[in-house]
């Protein structure tokens, strides 16, 4: 039998046009060509049509299609005629073709580049967003086979055809005649079309994660008939919970004449459930979800929580069961979270669902979480269960999401929910892999410019569950990518959690600038000692002594929150023994008047618990077993060592004082540096905010030379697809963007030395070139500042009998720099997290400390500023000890264009640029090497498209 691709008219299939996409109300549809093989779909498809949508295509009364209609809807070569659809359940719902035309709108081929467009909706599944996807995936479609103009011609009356490709973003023409609307458009993606792409792509999956995260109606697929087991254990949560909406107990093993399973309706299978279902929790062995999964989806379920292991965790068997799992639910239009889950929890009034094994519903708050494993998602609840109690009242949990192996739904999906989800203020997120850095960069981005979002990044290992792209960049670096980002990267889970009460419950600060009161001298003085480690700009601590009371507290506070001088205050506080001392509520009642009185500022409060301290004293003096002794809870998986107890390790006391509806929970924290650290990272993201306001421009050059350089890459790969090119073609491309490498000659012999040093001109360097000698100044391979002919070629004879014969040294000849300070400038593109510009000092910083900064392309003005400045050695630029500053603005001018020329040319796949020597007045180019190869694949510039599986 032979298979669609050997029955085509001219090209073979074109499997990479198949793609699964999340429509406007967040279900799913697949998108793939059409073959000869889908006739019978494509007639079952058009009787479901109404005659009015038969009207609005036809422009005349249709009422079914012939057989020559069905063949030319089935036959496409797949360059100028194309058709694709839209499939649920395997069935067709909406299917669109484009014919190329010449400029008589007759039958074309190529290179014609016009070609005409026609959709077909059934109505059952309009306003769901369907032509919109089509379309965006016709157009790369077309794009792909050289077309670049689509024209439509549309019924007047057909509004909702029209608004489609108005609403599309692409610059287009209008006219009407003949009683028709034809509709001209470049397919070409411009700024609107891509914000119009990539907003309808945030509504799509927020709504898709909401159905998942709010449903109406529940079933738990896997409940035992004895009490215990996992799915008996959730449905319990769930019912406990007090989830309002209709909840099923299924299992196809209860016996016939079972109607409730600890009060919930039961039934032997889901088809048997009257009325929908929007969610199925699914607790069966693995070899059993395929089959509930199947009748999920043609009970028309909306969603599936997977708890069942044996997939991609569990190696490559699973890992094609995980593929099958995905393709099967996308396959009816439903979402997954999972496999291999711990569950989701919602605390909102309205749908208090906890769908998850924690025994206990979270305290309801302005926090929303996500972990991927469910021992990561243990640890993050509990702390926040014990870290949610403050100085004046609790903080606790939106929403929460435990992933598990992330097969479909991700962290870049629930970013999205909660970018604009009214109930949560902060996102924590423990990510042990990135499966899309550049999009998850992206969406980091806009989501941390509106709610700050905290992320633990694994260390770069993924679990074996996790599906994550190739990328080459290190771990640090992705890290410094994201604090461009905006995110605030912390490194453990009890940083996160830290941070994250921060940022719930204070506003951000407008500096770095702290004042530190309490009634500790000694407390003072450390928080004022690791405040200055954080970067920030501490007062002397005010010292209320010993003996201060809950009035003296209020009263210091309200001045220093009312001094201009101060940003943020820290309050330090250890328990006061004797009579008139505070309590817990006076003191708590206090700080939390003052705040009120002068909101604006953050304020923390590092409290000491004589608790802690009479139990460490006891411990110490007795040999008896203590209680500290046991273990009481699951260790924390982010600590990945053991250590001694700590007082820091500590959940700070909750004092009881309950603030009024809008005032600023204060949080309180056990140790100093913990409270500090968060402080430092608020103050770090709210300069980000701020900046990031005013992001600044790509600034444009006259003398960049963008089509010179073009015609230059393409006539390089020619000559193959990945090919470090030569010394004369490197400065050539980068002359083209106005980047000037020093003239180095060949030179190998004594003679061809001297004349080279002649052409340049006195006085010179000899370098020896080899791999093992390049940018090794340390091995004495360079000879700087060679005045005359005699000194070159005593220079010459040294290296020779250092080093060995020319020939191995490759030396060359090179007028001499101006003396300043050695950098390094890369760039290269990376398959997972796109083009990234990289700046250093040469050598050993760089190379042994890793000090090197990072940026995103294309970089801006304000970037490039800021990139200069954020490695640890940029004193020595200047003019760190008396030395003379170098020319920065130069620098930064010369990472703007090499930023240009890789955002140009995708094709530049790597630049080093080394040394970059920054004088006092202008920068040297010294070095430089180009590598060119096809560009990969730009996924976020294409129509939008779920992970492939």
């Amino acid at each position: 039998m032979q298979s669609p691709a050997d029955r085509q008219d001219r090209h073979e299939y074109p499997a990479h046009w198949e793609a699964d996409v999340v429509l406007r109300d967040g279900g799913t549809a697949r998108i793939r060509p059409i073959t000869i093989d889908d006739a019978d779909r494509l007639v079952s498809f058009y009787e479901q049509v109404s005659d009015e949508s038969k009207y609005y295509r036809f422009f005349a009364p249709y009422p079914r299609l012939s057989a020559k209609d069905v063949q030319r809807f089935t036959h496409h070569d797949f360059v100028d005629r194309v058709g694709l659809a839209a499939t649920i359940g395997g069935e067709f719902i909406a299917t669109v073709r484009y014919d190329r035309i010449n400029a008589n709108g007759m039958p074309a081929s190529s290179p014609a580049d016009e070609a005409e467009v026609a959709f077909l909706v059934q109505d059952a599944h309009q306003g769901r967003g369907v032509a919109s996807a089509l379309l965006e995936h016709v157009a790369a479609v077309a794009r792909e086979r050289g077309i670049r103009r689509f024209a439509a011609e549309v019924l007047p009356a057909n509004t909702k055809m029209i608004k489609v490709f108005t609403d599309a973003g692409y610059t287009q023409k209008r006219s009407f005649e003949d009683g028709v609307v034809r509709l001209e458009f470049d397919l070409e993606p411009t700024d609107r079309s891509v914000a119009v792409q990539r907003a309808r792509e945030q509504r799509a999956e927020a709504r898709s994660v909401r159905r998942l995260l709010a449903p109406g109606s529940v079933a738990v697929v896997g409940v035992g008939r004895a009490p215990g087991g996992v799915g008996r254990s959730v449905l319990g949560n769930i019912r406990d919970a007090g989830h309002p909406g209709r909840l099923y107990a299924v299992n196809k093993a209860f016996p016939e004449d079972l109607e409730e399973v600890d009060g919930v309706p039961a039934r032997r299978s889901v088809r048997d459930i009257d009325g929908p279902v929007d969610l199925a929790v699914v607790a069966v062995p693995a070899d059993q979800v395929p089959a509930v999964v199947a009748e999920c989806g043609e009970h028309g379920v909306q969603g599936l929580v997977v708890l069942s292991a044996g997939y991609a965790e569990s190696g490559p068997e699973g890992r094609e069961r995980q593929r099958a799992l995905v393709r099967l639910a996308r396959a009816y239009g439903m979402r997954i979270i999972g496999p291999n889950a711990f569950g989701v929890i919602n605390t909102a009034p309205a749908v208090r669902l906890n769908a998850s094994l924690a025994p206990e519903m979270p305290r309801p708050g302005r926090i929303g979480m996500f972990a991927q494993s469910g021992a990561i998602g243990i640890a993050l609840l509990s702390r926040l269960h014990r870290r949610g109690g403050g100085v004046t009242g609790v903080t606790g949990v939106s929403t929460f999401v435990s992933a598990g192996n992330r097969a479909d739904v991700s962290g870049n999906d629930v970013l999205q929910y909660w970018y604009d989800d009214p109930d949560t203020d902060v996102a924590l997120m423990y990510l042990e892999s990135i499966g899309n850095p550049r999009k998850f960069t992206r969406l980091a981005r806009r989501t941390a410019a509106a709610k700050p979002l905290v992320v633990v990044q694994g260390t770069g290992t993924a679990p074996l569950g996790h599906a994550v792209r190739a990328t080459r960049l290190e771990h640090d670096t992705v890290s410094a990518l994201l604090r461009q980002a905006g995110v605030i990267r912390v490194d453990t889970i009890t940083e996160l959690v830290d941070a994250g009460l921060l940022l719930a419950r204070q506003p951000l600060p407008a500096g770095p600038r702290v004042a530190i009161l309490g009634n500790s001298e000694s407390l003072g003085v450390l928080t004022y000692d690791r405040c200055l480690a954080e970067g920030l700009r501490p007062a002397r601590p005010v010292d209320l002594t010993t003996a201060a009371t809950a009035e003296d507290f209020r009263r210091a506070l309200g001045q220093a929150l009312a001094d201009d001088t101060h940003d943020a205050v820290v309050v330090t506080v250890i328990p006061a023994i004797g009579e008139g001392a505070p309590g817990d509520a006076e003191l708590a009642e206090a700080l939390r008047s003052a705040a009120a009185a002068v909101p604006g500022k953050p304020v923390l409060v590092v409290h000491v618990e004589l608790g802690g301290l009479a139990e460490a004293l006891s411990a110490a003096a007795s040999t008896a077993p203590q209680a500290a002794d046991r273990q009481t809870e699951a260790p924390d998986p982010a600590d990945r060592q053991a250590k001694t107890p700590d007082p820091a390790d500590r959940p700070p006391t909750a004092l009881p004082a309950t603030p009024p509806d809008g005032t600023h929970l204060i949080p309180a924290y056990p140790a100093a540096e913990r409270a500090v650290r968060a402080l430092a990272e608020a103050v770090r993201y709210g300069q980000w905010r701020r900046e990031a306001a005013d992001p600044g421009r790509v600034p444009e050059y006259d003398d960049i030379d963008e089509k010179g350089a073009a015609r230059l890459i393409d006539a390089l790969l020619q000559r193959g697809q990945g090919l470090t090119i030569g010394q004369e073609e490197t400065c050539a491309l980068l002359a083209a963007y106005g980047i000037r490498v020093r003239r180095a000659l060949p030179a190998p012999s004594p003679d061809e030395a001297a004349e080279a040093a002649r052409t340049l001109g006195y006085p010179v360097a000899l370098k020896a070139t080899a791999p093992h000698l390049r940018h090794r100044a340390d091995l004495g391979g360079v000879r700087l500042d060679l005045a005359d002919e005699d000194q070159l070629r005593r220079a010459y004879a040294e290296l020779t009998e250092l080093f060995g014969k020319p020939e191995e040294l490759r030396p060359v000849v090179q007028g001499m720099a101006p003396r300043g300070v050695d950098t390094v400038v890369r760039a290269v593109i990376d398959p997972a997290a796109g083009a990234v510009l990289s700046f250093g000092l040469a050598g050993a910083a760089s190379q042994l400390l890793g000090d090197m900064a990072h940026r995103l392309v294309p970089v801006t003005d304000r970037e490039a500023t800021s990139l200069v400045r954020s490695i640890r050695t940029a004193p020595l630029l200047f003019g760190w000890r008396g030395s003379t500053p170098v020319d920065t603005p130069a620098l930064e001018e010369l990472l703007l264009r090499l930023s240009r020329l890789v955002d140009d040319h995708p094709e530049v796949v790597a630049v080093t640029l080394e040394p970059v020597v920054v004088a006092p007045h202008g920068a040297s180019v010294l070095g430089a090497t180009v590598r060119l190869a096809p560009p990969p694949a730009r996924d976020d510039l294409g129509p939008r498209t779920m992970p492939a599986y």
